[in-house]
């Protein structure tokens, strides 16, 4: 009789550790174990053997780290510099990706209006997400190059000079990379802030309605702080996405050398290439760090203001 009740009740059990296993065995060899090695190298120096192909290696402590934030020639600290153009970029790009993100969202999960397609303009907007980001880049360099169709209109309105180069151009190379990031990543945040309103328990709208409340108020009481922790995931995953910025940047401003443009991620594989594995694992774990802190700040900052509105 217990054999029969084996049978009929076998175990799934060990098949969902083995699904699971292979999540953690990947993870394992292809994250956790570079993560350790660029924290091992970042104690460590690297230096060419003159003459030779070899690279001598020698411990070097907080040595990397010490150099990272010491002034170079020019008198500015390198790290602190690509920092700061990283997060400038970043922010020129998430703040109309999710204002817009949150207007488009709103327009069509609206009771009142009740589009229709919504699933075809879903995908028309994600379209630019699945276009690889190099490509992407490439298609506005030759737009926006001394010899593309857009320098040619402007110098012809006399809007620019014939000399004018809007890779070079400070700002109107942020606002190109904070441009292609935004219609890269602009129908993903779309497609998830739908996503959290269709969430919603429909009985509360209709409860605010009942009660008389207006639309404005359905807004700013009920759809935002309810549709808050995906805002937060969105937020928190884009500035993760964006402090890790360079292909765009690396694509379309790499050989001009603009500084103004050169991320963080790019200082790491200036680095690289030169083989100092070194000061490129020093600047990652600070990166790492970087990225820890502002998340936790951010996550906390939108908590505690949403527990002193309610």
């Amino acid at each position: 009789m217990k054999e029969n009740k084996n049978k009929k009740n076998p175990s799934y059990a060990k098949w969902g550790y083995i699904f699971v296993a292979s999540f953690f065995v990947v993870y394992f060899l292809f994250t956790f174990i570079p993560q350790v090695l660029t924290i091992y190298d970042s104690f460590f120096d690297y230096t060419d053997i003159v003459g030779t192909l070899e690279t001598e290696v020698s411990f070097a402590g907080l040595k990397n780290y010490k150099m990272l934030f010491s002034r170079n020639i020019r008198g500015d600290i390198e790290i602190l510099r690509c920092l700061g153009n990283t997060i400038i970029i970043w922010l020129i790009g998430v703040i109309p990706q999710m204002s817009f993100g949150l207007l488009i969202a709103l327009i069509f999960t609206s009771s009142k209006l009740r589009l229709k397609g919504t699933g075809f303009f879903k995908t028309v907007f994600y379209m630019p997400n699945l276009i690889m980001a190099a490509a992407f880049a490439s298609l506005i360099l030759a737009l926006f190059g001394t010899i593309g169709p857009f320098h040619t209109l402007f110098v012809e309105k006399g809007w620019i000079a014939q000399t004018f180069d809007f890779i070079s151009d400070k700002t109107w190379a942020r606002i190109l990379i904070a441009f292609m990031n935004f219609l890269m990543w602009f129908g993903n945040t779309t497609i998830l802030l739908m996503a959290g309103i269709q969430g919603i328990d429909n009985s509360v709208f209709e409860s605010a309605k009942i009660d008389g409340a207006s639309s404005v108020h359905v807004l700013w009481d009920i759809t935002l702080p309810l549709l808050k922790p995906i805002a937060v995931y969105v937020f928190i995953t884009s500035m993760i996405g964006g402090l890790q910025m360079f292909d765009v940047a690396e694509v379309l401003t790499g050989k001009a050398k603009n500084n103004s443009t050169r991320t963080i991620v790019m200082l790491i594989n200036d680095y690289l290439k030169v083989g100092n594995y070194g000061h490129a694992g020093a600047v990652s774990v600070v990166l790492f760090i970087i990225t820890a802190i502002l998340s936790l700040i951010i996550f906390r900052s939108i908590n505690r203001k949403g527990e002193s509105m309610s």
